[in-house]
């Protein structure tokens, strides 16, 4: 079902980000104008080098509170359009780039709970202009960013004494189309052993960032269907199971979906949208042999999200079926969402699901929350906020996805945790007992425990988004009280989860329960 929170949060859902504290960091470009929401008397931008407005006291963020469906505006004083960021292992969310005095800065969130933190800034954190970068945390707890516009490089946050600043990865040089780039917010994903998968146009590498060395190439994913952006798709790393013997080799998969075809956005810019695929290419990446699997989806898409659920299924949602990313380039919405179901047959994981009422086109996002709701926000083709006599008007409204696992007729069979108790602090490789509740009968051998990384999310893709099984291989023990027990282990490094904030999640026939936060530290 589909929920409406907020009918006018004042601001653009472009970028997102779920914080420890169940608050939600909203925000958009700075350069729109004026937002349909005020800051607080007395705090207004003084900028010279704005393009649109030098003197605005309208917000261009919010913090949305989960709990009481309430919002507040933030002080971002330069502009963030098409900038990226994660959250650090302390959960601070570090932002990074933006366009214009944006373009090389650094900024801060912390979490508070008085409702009195804004966002602070610091000079140029950036060696570099970082537009259209991805960000990705590294086992260390530094932040890797990656590319931009006509940027072939990465480089690290925060820095490191005594190494150079910026490293060349000539692997976006190699995948830049002239005049369109489709290489743009890489896909990018830890992957087992540490290294990174980088994935940019139609092509993907094996990436070691501490050598600076391409391990391995893998095949090229469906010639001449590019799925960065402007030929914006999608990408998650699938659920890792951690559990068992410490010989076991860890798999892992990557999951792209959707895009726009080549010459895509070049006819867009005519007024001719192209059909967006359809596709999705699916490759295990720690494979000797590794090859593309390509499935169908139900409905092409081109900006969709792709969330990852806590039951381990894969949610694709918003975006377009025509044209590209981009300033009036899209076109006819995808209203339904589709559910993708890793572990089922091959043909048979799809699934259309009930469809929203409002379009979420360009500059639309949507993320997971501890409810195991999924917030969706944003939509905006227009170069300013524009409500009327256009074909898909500034959207401003909030609401909320709830997948068939929140349907009131499981509640007997949904699992309540009872401990660890919300923010626990647990250590790598730390054996643990996680204690839960079930109001019906149990079946013992059909539990799991899961944990999920809150995402960045912004431009269709999920940076720093994972999900990990960590428990319940064997079955659940009865504890009395209506209450069982379940064993769990923190994944032995950093390279399978970085260190940070996890929500931590029991899952009992597919139902899986709240969400409790944990730090792995």
């Amino acid at each position: 079902m589909w929920q409406l929170l907020q009918e006018n949060i004042g601001v653009v859902g472009m970028h997102a980000q779920l914080l420890h504290n169940d608050r939600v960091v909203i925000f958009d470009r700075t350069d729109f104008g004026m937002s349909n929401l005020s800051l607080p008397e007395g705090k207004c931008r003084y900028d010279p080098a704005e393009t649109a407005l030098k003197v605005d006291c309208t917000a261009h963020s919010i913090e949305y509170d989960v709990a009481s469906n309430t919002f507040r505006p933030l002080f971002v004083q330069t502009d963030v359009w098409c900038s990226s960021g994660a959250a650090m292992p302390d959960g601070r969310l570090v932002q990074t780039g933006g366009y214009n005095d944006g373009e090389r800065k650094v900024r801060e969130f912390s979490p508070c709970s008085g409702g009195s933190c804004d966002w602070r800034e610091f000079g140029d954190g950036l060696s570099v202009r970082r537009w259209y970068a991805t960000n990705q945390l590294l086992p260390d707890g530094r932040q890797i960013v990656i590319g931009g516009r006509r940027q072939f490089n990465y480089e690290y946050y925060p820095k490191t004494s005594g190494t150079p600043n910026v490293y060349a990865l000539p692997f976006l040089v190699h995948t830049n189309d002239p005049g369109v780039e489709n290489n743009l917010y890489p896909f990018v994903h830890l992957n087992v052993d540490g290294n990174l998968f980088i994935f940019a146009n139609n092509r993907a590498i094996l990436f070691d960032y501490g050598r600076n060395t391409v391990v391995r190439d893998y095949p090229t994913l469906s010639a001449g269907e590019p799925r960065c952006y402007p030929s914006t798709g999608s990408s998650v790393l699938l659920p890792i199971n951690t559990q068992g013997s410490g010989s076991v080799v860890l798999e892992a998969e990557v999951l792209v979906c959707g895009g726009s075809p080549k010459g895509a956005y070049v006819q867009a810019v005519k007024r001719n949208f192209l059909g967006g695929l359809s596709t999705c290419g699916r490759i295990k990446i720690t494979d000797p042999n590794p090859q593309w699997v390509v499935e169908t989806m139900p409905l092409a898409r081109v900006m969709g999200d792709m969330v990852l659920l806590p039951d381990g299924t894969v949610l694709i949602i918003n975006g377009v079926s025509a044209g590209t990313a981009g300033w009036e380039y899209g076109r006819n919405p995808v209203l339904s969402p589709v559910l993708y179901q890793p572990n089922d047959p091959l043909a048979s994981r799809f699934q259309t699901l009930n469809p929203s009422q409002i379009p979420r086109v360009y500059h639309s996002t949507a993320i997971l929350l501890r409810d195991g709701r999924v917030l969706v926000s944003g939509s905006n083709p227009h170069t300013y906020y524009n409500f009327s006599g256009v074909i898909y008007p500034t959207e401003l409204r909030l609401e909320a996805y709830s997948p068939a696992y929140l349907d009131g007729t499981y509640s007997n069979l949904r699992p309540k945790i009872i401990s660890p108790t919300s923010q626990a602090k647990l250590g790598y490789g730390q054996k643990f007992v996680v204690q839960f509740s079930v109001a019906g009968s149990i079946a013992g051998n059909a539990v799991s425990v899961n944990i999920v990384a809150p995402s960045f999310t912004t431009h269709s893709f999920a940076m720093n988004q994972r999900l990990l099984v960590i428990g319940g291989a064997g079955k659940a023990t009865v504890a009395g009280n209506g209450s069982y027990t379940v064993e769990a282990a923190v994944p032995a490094s950093g390279n399978l989860a970085p260190p940070g904030y996890y929500m931590l999640f029991v899952v009992h026939q597919g139902l899986p329960s709240e969400g409790i936060w944990i730090q792995i530290q």
